[in-house]
């Protein structure tokens, strides 16, 4: 799909606010994408749509899990990790993209998930590390993934499992297995301890 068409179909589902932070997303992910190899095309159809259903209604999103995705598991760590898996979903069936890269890309680019595909990363980082996102450790995170994305996704994780756990908020499953399953493969490889 070319991508102003993505985006013309995209945009009425987001407030203006989010559709700044699309842009940004594909920005960061096409960077990543040219940076480490990922196929360019797939980041930036699987980026324009990654928040494709971030305002859906909660009760239509939770319907959808409890009767036809597979990670039900999702429904107990809170309404606002719906979008990803559901998104993936509308994505394929509303718009039509039937790519799979393209789809786990946008299911996954929430939690994370162990064993991510080169296009997961880069989706996911992207997310995390676009221009208009500015909090604490934001900056190291980009300076991270000018140089290793894998370290960049520990660093991210890292942040986020640490915001979480310093509010008492729950932390999927899948985001701690994605972190392990990082920080062991970089022991494995010989990294830093």
């Amino acid at each position: 799909m070319e991508r102003n068409k993505a985006l013309q179909l995209v945009k009425p589902h987001l407030t203006e606010h989010r559709y700044t932070h699309t842009l940004g997303v594909v920005q960061a992910a096409t960077e990543l994408a040219e940076r480490y190899g990922a196929p360019v095309k797939k980041a930036e159809l699987a980026a324009i749509f990654h928040d494709y259903a971030k305002f859906r209604d909660r009760n239509e999103m939770r319907a959808l899990v409890q009767t036809t995705l597979s990670c039900k598991d999702i429904l107990d760590y809170g309404d606002e990790l719906l979008h990803a898996p559901c998104g993936a979903y509308y994505v394929e069936h509303e718009i039509g993209i039937l790519d799979e890269d393209v789809l786990r890309a946008i299911c996954y680019h929430t939690t994370g998930r162990p064993n991510m595909s080169l296009l997961e990363k880069v989706v996911f980082l992207a997310d995390y590390i676009e221009p208009g996102r500015h909090f604490k450790g934001v900056d190291e995170v980009r300076e991270i993934a000018k140089n290793d994305l894998n370290e960049a996704l520990i660093a991210s994780l890292g942040n986020t499992i640490g915001f979480l756990s310093k509010r008492q908020q729950l932390i999927y499953p899948a985001t701690l297995a994605t972190y392990n399953q990082l920080i062991q493969e970089k022991k494995q490889k010989g990294g830093n301890e």
